[in-house]
């Protein structure tokens, strides 16, 4: 069986497919395509609320290409989500229609809440020590979503309208970030030796750059360090002597200050980075409707 997930980011739409696995009645999946398409549709909805019609074409024709590879890679079951672009933007419901009409795919915009649920549902905290409490960070280009963790339960979670294009268009709010840390104020108060686990395609991108070893974690001193070396070159460079791709040299820096932040506030001094995000969630998520005891 095969499976499809669809990520309508502010930055970027994604499409995973993945093969399931069956072995004695636990299903796994392993990652067959993944396909990335930079669209930066928070441009428009961060600034002007609309997704204009060029993007909305252009989205209209990413999803009709996915729609196509995932008829003929004979995808079983599929879930296509929308994050804070398209829910910020008033033609947001308008384009989920359009879809639906022109390629017969379902989107669903979903809130902030349910975004988190969704990127943990990948359960990467249950392959870490579980002794451990951990502040699960992803970091989109329009919203950040914090769950706290212990002994493998969640205990709070909460979307914050902070993101790279966000930032990157001075669309985020001093009220947000003062909510943002409010909240980790009282959220994390109770634990002592809180780490991090980062998803999304900034922190994949820094921990590469790190070259740390795969499977450790990435200390808050060597994220700094990185962010000032990275911050010393112009988007240019970043781009020409770095080789970081043009959709992703401009939105690594205010990642790495969400992310840099959210650890100080927080006292985290290492934070694992697993490779996953939301394409991962909404598999899983898949799986969980399809296969319920």
């Amino acid at each position: 069986m095969r499976y499809a997930a669809i990520d309508i980011g502010s930055n970027a739409v994604r499409l995973l497919i993945a093969d399931l696995t069956d072995n004695d009645g636990i299903i796994s999946f392993k990652k067959n395509t993944l396909i990335r398409v930079p669209l930066r549709l928070g441009d428009n909805a961060f600034l002007d609320q609309f997704i204009s019609d060029k993007k909305a074409e252009d989205l209209l024709k990413t999803m009709q290409a996915f729609k196509n590879l995932m008829d003929v890679y004979k995808v079983t079951d599929y879930m296509a989500c929308a994050t804070s672009a398209l829910r910020e933007a008033e033609n947001g419901q308008e384009l989920v229609k359009k879809i639906k009409e022109k390629t017969d795919l379902n989107l669903e915009i979903v809130e902030g809440e349910r975004e988190a649920h969704i990127i943990y549902s990948s359960h990467i905290e249950q392959t870490l020590d579980r002794k451990k409490n951990y502040l699960y960070i992803d970091v989109g280009g329009g919203s950040t979503e914090l769950s706290i963790f212990s002994d493998g339960a969640m205990l709070a979670s909460k979307s914050f309208d902070l993101g790279t294009i966000r930032i990157l268009d001075n669309q985020d709010k001093d009220e947000t970030w003062e909510d943002l840390k409010d909240w980790l104020k009282v959220e994390t108060r109770n634990f002592k030796n809180l780490s991090g686990i980062g998803t999304g395609g900034n922190i994949n991108k820094l921990f590469k750059l790190s070259e740390e070893k795969e499977g450790m974690p990435l200390s808050y001193v060597k994220l700094k360090t990185l962010f000032g070396y990275l911050n010393s070159f112009s988007l240019k460079d970043r781009i020409n002597i770095l080789g970081l791709n043009q959709d992703r040299a401009d939105v690594i820096i205010p990642a790495c200050e969400i992310f840099l932040t959210i650890m100080k506030w927080a006292s985290i001094k290492h934070i694992y980075v697993p490779k996953v995000g939301m394409v991962d969630g909404i598999i899983q998520v898949l799986i969980e409707k399809n296969f319920k005891k």
